[in-house]
């Protein structure tokens, strides 16, 4: 009664508003040693979806052009054992393409051809098939529920109608194209053909897409077609473009990215085009792409895997330029996007990035090390109230750049469950080290304001450089889901991600990262720039400040304890965005290294002068090394 009402339901509709695809769905019970068979030829009968124990079966009448007969061992895709299994089974009658997720896997059976003239669709429910133990269990058309049993098989039969219903219902809009070297096809009820004759004498052809009512004339596509394409072609002399102005026909369900409004298909008939000696020009004029989300040139292709259609990024060449405009360079012909990514942008140069990185840290690393040697020897010669501060920075500062070195190793080798604590301990040993500078910022103004009182104890400056960064990190691991495989995506499409342990890509850990380390990061650098005003001005009117190396050494060195170069992070946009990252990068990692050089170079200058106050080798020294006036007082 139930699966009656719904077709009563279905078939009322569909007499005023035809259906616009077939989507069904449903819970596969089965055993193991799993297989899809697949029988497909042309037609508008019927669809059989039938189910077994090992065997998925897909069979009948219903594409126009698409033919296949196959079994597809389905352990490929990760069903390997007994259980249920959900999948869907989409219909496209458009595109006369018919595609089956199972398991969150995309296998296309018929990939899409060219839009048809007439469409196989308002497929109607058969009789019922009887129930078994294995087969198809809470079969539902287009989320309508059929029934929760489980049924061997689901029939469904067609009606062929003139696809021109279809393209009315979604808006697509249709003009004639007026091309006086290009033959025009006969106008197609749901987008835009243009047929090129490629003569003897063929020296390339330019073509614009036409502007459809109601769209921006500014929203078009141009195409230059090469003579190369000629000589490629040898069976035909014609080549069609077709331009789509609908993305849901391609949308292959993107999460963080998604298709342009504006897809043209460029085939010749019964030919497969690859590698074209000169590349195709697309140039694709659409609305602005905001700097944040990159693009790519991207083709619908089957070269890779045959089962599993997705947009591809093999063959294309990207070229923006501007924010409204985007040129794409293929060596072969199907059809063409634009992918925009709606996830954070990618790194450029992400591989001279992480050399970089990688030798920095190994090399702050040892100067760290080098660093805890000297102020230890340090100590034990002259009790400095600021050498416990310094001390607590280069251990925060060694074992984070350790951690850094080898987050990726460990993000490789040891995957998920031992990133998540990997990434709480990194961002420990940053949210420590952030600490640590703001420590040397607070008592450097401590020193410098409040000079005839002492500073507290040394254990207290352990307790707040050293415990207090643990709390938000407890926190969040108590939240759960926060750290773990971070995965850095490079702007070479090619390149495979580099992996490392961190916060995760969700939005959760975004909120989690904003409120630690960006407010620490945000009140640690305004703080240490208000401290170097503070200082400069106190030791501008000094001698020492007309020798380059002193002010250098000085003004640098301070920079680095209060840590303004983190400052960096926050100018990474606009046309200087690539050079700021690889100054922060290079300043950053290299930051354990360039303190050492600074204690040492003022511990040496010391010892040139005699051990006058102009190489005193710490902050915490400024009634030395800036107030000396007040020192003497």
């Amino acid at each position: 009664m139930r699966a009656a009402f719904i077709l009563i339901i279905l078939l009322s509709t569909g007499s005023s508003e035809n259906d616009l695809g077939l989507n069904f769905c449903g819970i596969w019970h089965h055993g193991k040693d799993l297989n899809l068979a697949v029988n497909i030829s042309t037609g508008c009968e019927r669809i059989l979806i039938s189910a077994s124990e090992s065997s998925l079966s897909i069979d009948g009448e219903i594409t126009a052009k698409c033919r296949r007969s196959d079994v597809i061992p389905l352990k490929q895709f990760g069903l390997d054992s007994p259980g249920e299994s959900h999948f869907c089974l989409y219909w496209e009658p458009l595109l006369d393409q018919l595609k089956l997720q199972i398991k969150g896997k995309n296998i296309t059976l018929c990939w899409p051809a060219s839009l048809q003239t007439s469409c196989c669709t308002d497929l109607s429910q058969g009789p019922n098939k009887p129930e078994a133990r294995h087969g198809i269990r809470n079969g539902t058309i287009n989320n309508d529920a059929i029934t929760d049993k489980i049924r061997t098989a689901y029939e469904f039969k067609g009606q062929m109608i003139d696809c021109k219903k279809l393209c009315d219902q979604v808006d697509l809009g249709s003009t004639r194209v007026n091309i006086s070297q290009a033959a025009q096809v006969p106008e197609h009820p749901c987008a835009h053909s243009s047929e090129v004759e490629m003569k003897e004498d063929f020296r390339g052809y330019n073509l614009t897409s036409p502007v459809a009512q109601g769209v921006s004339a500014e929203s078009t596509i141009t195409i230059q077609i090469p003579p190369a394409l000629k000589q490629a072609a040898k069976k035909t002399n014609k080549v069609v473009c077709t331009f789509f102005k609908n993305n849901s026909l391609f949308q292959e369900g993107f999460k963080k990215a998604r298709i342009l409004d504006d897809v043209v298909g460029i085939t010749v008939e019964n030919e497969i085009i690859t590698d074209l000696s000169e590349p195709i020009r697309i140039g694709f004029h659409h609305d602005v792409i905001p700097k944040m989300h990159s693009r790519k040139c991207v083709s619908w292709d089957t070269r890779k895997d045959p089962l599993q259609v997705n947009w591809l990024v093999d063959g294309c060449e990207t070229r923006q330029q501007g924010a409204k405009y985007t040129e794409c360079l293929c060596n072969h012909l199907t059809f063409f996007s634009v992918l925009v990514q709606l996830e954070p942008r990618p790194v450029c140069h992400l591989l001279a990035l992480t050399v970089i990185t990688s030798l920095g840290c190994a090399v702050s690393v040892v100067s760290c090390i080098a660093l805890i040697i000297f102020l230890c020897k340090k100590s034990r010669r002259a009790k400095e109230q600021s050498m416990p501060i310094h001390l607590g920075l280069a251990v925060s500062l060694a074992f984070l750049n350790l951690i850094f070195f080898l987050t990726a190793i460990l993000a490789n080798v040891g995957g998920e469950s031992v990133c998540a604590w990997v990434g709480a301990t990194l961002h420990y040993t940053l949210l420590s080290s952030f600490t640590w500078m703001g420590i040397e910022v607070f008592h450097t103004f401590w020193l410098v304001r409040v000079v005839f009182k002492p500073s507290p104890k040394p254990y207290i400056w352990n307790l707040v450089g050293f415990v207090l960064p643990a709390v938000p990190v407890i926190i969040l691991m108590a939240v759960g889901d926060i750290y773990g495989v971070r995965a850095v995506r490079s702007c070479d499409v090619k390149a495979d991600p580099y992996l490392m342990c961190w916060m995760k890509d969700t939005q959760k850990a975004l909120l989690g990262h904003y409120f630690t380390t960006m407010v620490i990061l945000v009140i640690l650098v305004c703080s240490g720039f208000v401290m170097l005003f503070l200082v400069y001005r106190e030791i501008r009117t000094r001698d020492e400040w007309r020798q380059n190396r002193v002010a250098f050494l000085s003004i640098w060195g301070l920079s680095c304890l209060f840590g303004t170069t983190w400052g960096l992070t926050f100018l990474d946009f606009g046309t200087l965005s690539e050079f700021v990252l690889f100054l922060s990068c290079i300043l950053n990692s290299f930051q354990g290294f360039l303190l050492m050089l600074r204690f040492y170079m003022l511990d040496w200058m010391r010892k040139q002068a005699g051990g006058s106050a102009l190489g005193s080798t710490s902050t915490g020294s400024t009634r030395q090394h800036m107030l000396q006036a007040q020192e003497k007082s």
